[in-house]
Order: C-alpha cells, then structure tokens, then sequence
C-alpha cells in the first residue's frame, strides 16, 4: 500500500450529491485529504485521472462467484478479477453455492479464500433455511457472527409460509435482514419465459407475473406481523413495483432492488429462442421494463445489481428450455448503468449512488469521498467505448446478451484499502 494521490479527477460523491475537479489524497486505506495533502504526507504513487471520473466503488448486491461447488463455470479467482475490472469493490454473494452457506465453518472459509486473493471485499449472505430446502431455519445468529450480512433463499422459494414466518421472527429479534426474490413457485411450474403474447407465439411455457405479484403481497402482510427488514431482489413487474411502492408509503423497513439486465431487456429481446436472454425472473413486458426504469427515477426502487451469474457454454448453448439461466455481469454494471443515466438524464451523482452509496449503506459503510472514509475507488473514462467481446471480458463466464455490443463508460483505476488492484 503507497501513500497515493489521484490528481485532476472529477470528484462525484453520491452521498452529498457533489460532483467537482479535485485532487485525492490516500493512505493507510483511507481518503486523508482532499485538493491539499495533509501535514507529513509523502507521495509515492501518483496518478493523473484528467478526463476521467474518481468515485467510491461500486457496491455489487448479488453477484455469484461459483465457489464453492461450481468451479468448472467460475472461480473466486476469476470473479474477484472481474469485479475490479468492473470498478466493483465490494461483492455481497447469494447463498446459493454447492454446498449452499447454511454453515459457519463454509462462511469462514469462503471469506479468508476472498481475503487471500486481496482484491474486492466479500460479503457473504447467509442461507435462511438448511440446504436451502425452505423446511428447517438455520441458525442465523452463529451466521451472522461467522460474517453473513443478510440471510436469503437465492432463487429457492419458501413454500410453506409458517416457515417464512418463523424466520421473520427470528431475524426480527436480531435486527437481521432478509432478501427475498418474490416468487410463488406453485404458479412458475415449468416456465421459462414471461407469460404473455411473445412467449405464446414462441411456444414457450409463461410464468406470470402474479407469481411475484402474490408473493410480493404475503412478505408486505408478514412484515406487518413481525416487523423484519426485508430486501426484495430483483423486481421485475410494474405490478410488483406498484405493491413495493405502497409498503413503502406505509413506513414497512422494505428496500428493493432490480438486475442491470431487466432495465434493457424485455421479453421480445429474445428474438427466436436465443437462450442468452433466459433469467431468472424472466424478461417481463415492455410496459414492465419502462416501469422498472419510472422507479428507479421516482426512487421506489433503492439499488441496481448486477446479478452476476457466470454461465459456461455447455449450460447456454441449449435450447431456450433448457438452457441455464443467468449470464455475466460484473463487468458491465458501471457502463450499463451509465447507459440508462443518459438516456433518462439521471444526474452522474444519483446514478452512481444506485450502486455505490445505496447498497454501501445497507452493508453498514458509507461510500462517500470524505476525508476519514475507506479509500476504496473507481477511477473509470466515462467515454471510453468497448466491444464486449469474450476476450474483454475477465469473467470466466462470457454469455451475456450485450455480447457483441458497443458500450460505453470503463474502469482504469481500482482501489481496494487504497491499494491500486486494478490498472487498465
């Protein structure tokens, strides 16, 4: 680690909504000055960012790195690379590994496997139910104090409610967060796709978007009743929307937020049956896509994640149907985002805050440019243009929709405790 000073850069802090040329200065992992150094401060890195944005790091809420259990699609290694190249500096993973985090000891090891890399932060999220079956709480307090920061089903339903009710309960008590994806599985049964005329004319099975719908409305009736922190993750509807608008009126502790993907994606994006558009949730309508991006303006919906799921091609490369779902998305969350800024002329400050300062506070930090804060930084080109091609990309995993694409917006800086783990 070098006493450092970023010189020339343009200055955005989400958290105070600042957006100036400056100079910063970083040493022992944190900022120690801005525009003047501090008494005694010897340089010995010095970087020129004219041209280019100097802003907190992003803040990735679910991002799967595959370890452990899936390391023929990815590794801790590979991902942790992928997020610094990205601008991401702190990575929250869902609990859904092989075997899932249902156990202090897997938390532990996972965590000092990420810190041997010494790239981005880890922050794992603890299985809410044993193997993720949904019948038996885990014990979540033994959890958190192994370093789970929220507790979740990944994309498993709980299918008994008495079960979800318990486990409010319990995380009540603690003051611990849930993340929920909101889904009724009696009613996805086998579908893959949207349930609407697109998927019709395709052939394909529909899920529809009461299966959100209904679950988003028994998590708002259970909180009622218990009063937990919910986070639901990874809206899809307008109709969803609406409901977490509502609860939120309400005062319930609900925050929300929506994959990079949903807000450039519809349904009809999967043209004939390209299977590099299958998520979970599916691509719901376009009238559900520009709802998604009405609460993002509105702020109804707090954060944006990447839902970083790297995917090999045996798992793709199949009929729509059949085909694993998820793609790549560390990489591509900073410019994507930026995307939708421009194109909804959302102030630089506030776009960023959707992945930075937003789900920074939920992890308990704040991610400001503030002398005393952790210097953990993205120094990106905002105008910088690129293919994403299979060699751009670090992520093992390398199927993604926008493969092919232009894009704009790329990291050249990466500080981690004020260490540069990332140069372009």
């Amino acid at each position: 680690m070098k006493n450092t000073v970023i010189r020339n850069g343009r200055l955005i802090d989400p958290v105070n909504g600042s957006d100036r040329q400056g100079d910063l200065y970083l040493a022992d992992g944190k900022i120690v000055g801005i525009d003047a150094a501090p008494a005694g401060f010897v340089v010995e890195q010095e970087i020129d960012a004219s041209g280019l944005i100097v802003a907190p790091g992003l803040v990735d809420l679910a991002a799967r790195l595959r370890e452990p259990g899936e390391e023929y699609k990815a590794t801790l290694a590979s991902e942790m690379a992928a997020a610094v190249a990205g601008g991401v500096t702190s990575i929250c993973c869902p609990p859904d590994t092989d075997p899932p985090l249902d156990e202090p000891g897997l938390v532990t090891m996972l965590r000092q496997r990420a810190k041997n890399h010494d790239l981005a932060r880890l922050y794992p999220v603890g299985a809410l139910t044993v193997g993720l079956k949904g019948k038996e709480i885990t014990e979540m307090l033994l959890l958190r104090e192994a370093g789970c920061v929220a507790f979740s089903q990944g994309d498993v339903p709980i299918a008994d409610l008495q079960v979800l009710y318990r486990a409010m309960q319990y995380a009540a008590t603690f003051g611990f967060e849930l993340r929920l994806r909101p889904e009724e599985a009696s009613l996805v049964n086998d579908g893959v796709a949207h349930d609407g005329d697109y998927a019709s004319r395709l052939g394909l099975t529909g899920i529809p978007v009461i299966a959100e719908t209904i679950a988003i409305a028994q998590i708002v009736q259970l909180m009622r009743a218990t009063s937990c922190r919910i986070h639901i993750a990874r809206l899809s509807s307008g109709a969803g929307i609406d409901l977490v608008r509502d609860a939120k009126r309400d005062g319930l502790p609900l925050t929300c937020d929506v994959d990079i993907n949903h807000i450039h994606l519809a349904d009809v994006d999967i043209g004939y049956f390209d299977s590099h558009y299958r998520f979970d949730p599916p691509l719901r309508s376009v009238r559900d896509r520009d709802a998604i991006v009405a609460g993002l303006n509105d702020g109804t919906i707090d954060a944006i994640c990447s839902d970083h799921s790297p995917v090999d091609d045996d798992g793709k490369l199949l009929p729509f149907a059949e085909a694993e779902r998820g793609a790549t998305g560390l990489e591509l969350l900073l410019p994507l985002t930026l995307a939708w800024a421009e194109r909804n002329r959302i102030a630089l400050p506030a776009a960023l805050a959707k992945i930075s300062s937003v789900p920074a506070a939920k992890l308990g930090f704040s991610a400001d440019l503030q002398v005393g804060s952790r210097a953990d930084l993205v120094v990106f080109d905002p105008n910088a243009t690129w293919a994403v091609t299979r060699d751009a990309l670090k992520s093992q995993g390398k199927n993604t929709p926008f493969a092919g694409m232009e894009v704009k917006g790329r990291a050249r800086y990466t500080f981690v405790k004020g260490k540069c783990v990332y140069s372009a």
